[in-house]
């Protein structure tokens, strides 16, 4: 299981140093488009100069890198160009605001579409049936039609929710909770569509299997199979199915944030991205693949554990 845990360990430290290099290495061709925005319109080509030197972009691309890796590594990852901020601490804030709608829209998914699948795979008939409507609604109706249908009902006609805006859980728990039901329904509604029709298969399939009908013959009762054995069995793979989940809801944000006024880790990087702040994105993407590759890591430690045959690959 060591092995296993450092050869995954690696796998995830050279995904960060890929993907911030090359992140990296097509930023510094808009290194001079970025300091005559800066500088305006009407800078000279002496001003610019000064500018790229005074910040470093006029060093070679690998020595720039290496040496914003190294900082990096320490915690530092400069300071916005724009508003003078540093870059950790603000990608953070903006992180936590993401998280604190994508953990319980995870939480609600797994415990729904788990229910739904099992249910749909033990049951067969009806519940099947309804279990694959709601699993079609979900794909058919966009997320942003749906969004904006929701705040139409629960925020403008019928006012129990706000339309937009976000509310610290520190400052009011409960006030926070109502700033992020509607994003968390619409997160809900999309993973519960994908991830209650793989549980579903997945169980059908573990159902099918011989020593679901050994354990019958023996007379063991059909909750035990169920819940004991195949839902277990079938664990592993709802696992990786989770954590794309996950990753779908983080690469998502975006629209979210922007239609509810969040402001989250997705609404910073698209306005960072329009902006050219170059130390904000390396932060933005350094921050995003570290926690992508954690989650990889977590999942693929949890699949080592539950299916031993999981390690040798």
């Amino acid at each position: 299981m060591i092995s296993y845990t450092l050869r995954r360990l690696g796998a995830g430290l050279i995904l960060i140093l890929l993907v911030t290099f090359i992140t990296f290495l097509l930023l510094s061709t808009s290194f001079e488009d970025v300091a005559k925005t800066i500088l305006g319109q009407s800078a000279t080509p002496e001003a610019t100069a000064a500018l790229m030197q005074a910040k470093g972009w006029d060093r070679p691309v690998l020595v720039q890198y290496f040496d914003w890796l190294g900082a990096a590594v320490r915690g530092d990852f400069g300071t916005s160009v724009y508003t003078s901020l540093p870059v950790g601490p603000t990608v953070l804030q903006r992180l936590a605001v993401t998280l604190s709608v994508i953990i319980p829209a995870l939480i609600l998914t797994v415990i729904i579409s788990t229910v739904l699948g099992v249910w749909a795979a033990a049951r067969g008939g009806v519940a099947d049936r309804l279990s694959q409507g709601i699993s079609l609604i979900g794909y058919i109706v966009p997320g942003l039609l749906l969004a904006i249908g929701l705040v139409v009902i629960f925020a403008v006609q019928l006012k129990w929710l706000p339309a937009t805006g976000y509310t610290p859980p520190g400052e009011d728990p409960a006030a926070w909770a109502r700033s992020i039901t509607i994003p968390v329904i619409v997160l809900v509604i999309g993973g519960v569509a994908n991830m209650a029709a793989q549980v579903r298969g997945r169980m059908i399939d573990e159902l099918r299997r011989d020593y679901v009908r050994t354990l019958r013959t023996r007379g063991t009762s059909t909750t035990s199979i169920v819940l004991r054995h195949a839902l277990r069995n079938a664990a592993s793979p709802a696992l990786t199915v989770m954590s794309l989940e996950f990753i779908a809801m983080f690469g998502g944000a975006l629209i979210i944030e922007n239609v509810f006024a969040l402001p989250g880790y997705g609404s910073f990087a698209f306005n960072a991205s329009l902006q050219g702040d170059i130390p904000v994105i390396l932060g933005i993407t350094a921050f995003g693949v570290l926690l992508v590759t954690v989650v990889n890591l977590l999942t693929d430690l949890a699949n080592g554990w539950l299916n031993p045959k999981a390690r040798v690959h």
